[in-house]
Formats: C-alpha cells, sequence, structure tokens
C-alpha cells in the first residue's frame, strides 16, 4: 500500500491544514481529520499527476508521521507504469507503438483520473517486461 504521511495543523479559521512532506506544493485544507484526509489525497494525486506531466521522478511513501493518506490501487498501479517507463526510457509513443494503440489511449492509461481496466495496464507492464502481481493484506485498525 502506498501511504504518504501528512501533518495537520490547526489553523486561524478553525480548520485544519493540511501538508505533506513529500510533495512541498501539497496544502489543502479540511473541516475535521477525515475530511482534511479525503483534501489530502486529491491534492496529493494532482501533485503526482502534474510530476508525472513534467516527466519528472514520483517520490515513494515514506514510513512514519500520525496520520496517512493511502492512494487508490489503480492510482498506484499507474504511477508504478509511470516510474518502469521512465527507468526502461520508454516514451509514451514507444509504448504506443509496440501495443498497437493510439497515442491517445497511452495518455488515457497514465491519467490517474481516468478509469482504467486493469487488464489494459497489465498488457502495458507486459509490453515493458513486467508482470503485475496482487495482495490483499489485513487493515490495522
Amino acid at each position: 500500500m502506498w501511504a504518504y504521511p501528512v501533518r495537520l495543523a490547526r489553523d486561524d479559521n478553525d480548520t485544519l491544514l493540511v501538508t505533506c512532506p513529500a510533495f512541498p506544493e501539497v496544502t489543502t485544507f479540511g473541516a475535521d481529520v477525515p475530511d482534511a484526509l479525503a483534501h489530502a489525497r486529491d491534492a496529493i494525486e494532482e501533485a503526482i499527476a502534474a510530476r508525472m506531466a513534467d516527466r519528472e521522478p514520483i517520490p515513494p511513501p515514506r514510513p512514519g508521521g500520525r496520520y496517512r493518506v493511502a492512494l487508490p490501487a489503480q492510482t498506484v498501479a499507474k504511477i508504478l507504469l509511470y516510474q518502469t517507463m521512465r527507468e526502461e526510457k520508454v516514451s509514451k509513443a514507444r509504448l504506443a507503438r509496440s501495443l498497437g494503440w493510439h497515442r491517445p489511449q497511452v495518455d488515457r492509461l497514465l491519467n490517474l483520473r481516468h478509469g482504467t481496466r486493469m487488464d489494459a495496464i497489465e498488457t502495458a507492464f507486459g509490453a515493458l517486461g513486467r508482470r503485475v502481481r496482487i495482495e490483499v493484506e489485513e487493515t490495522a485498525d
């Protein structure tokens, strides 16, 4: 599970200010802890999407923190696909050619806001010489 530590602090407006050490650009607010964490997840996903668009590395989650924001499994799969493409120096155009897809299909595949079928993600990893493995673990709470 990818879960980023976040910091929550009361601000002057009686709301919670949320920041994320892994993404200095993330600053958001929430009325209470659940609301703040939900906004934090959206803000972290936006920060990751911006880094992907700029072809920048994505920092991995670090342990620790009282509050942690877990990313959805599909978001994590797309981040890992993006990172694999970076490591292998495979462009979107090259991946599209190897899959026999159009470039917009690869754009959607890496779009964190686009719901993508798991078989498409698996196919893309396969084109990069990788296999997807899924694990399920018990929650701590």
